[in-house]
């Protein structure tokens, strides 16, 4: 969906009622994939049946993981 992609920018929120009123800034997700990219993993986002966000964060396992 391309509102997932957009929603990984800086300051961007899709949902009406989040605003700067009632807290944060719009970048969590923009840090948490820039993290998650600098350590060779994935974020992945996807709509749940009934409702509601699937998020998953999938990382390489080191060697000590083993």
């Amino acid at each position: 969906m391309e509102q997932f992609e957009q929603v990984f920018e800086d300051f961007e929120r899709l949902e009406d009622s989040r605003n700067r009123a009632t807290g944060g800034t719009g970048l969590g997700l923009s840090l948490a994939r820039e993290i998650i990219h600098s350590q060779g993993g994935r974020i992945l986002l996807e709509n749940r049946a009934p409702g509601g966000l699937r998020v998953s964060v999938l990382l390489p396992r080191t060697r000590s993981d083993t």
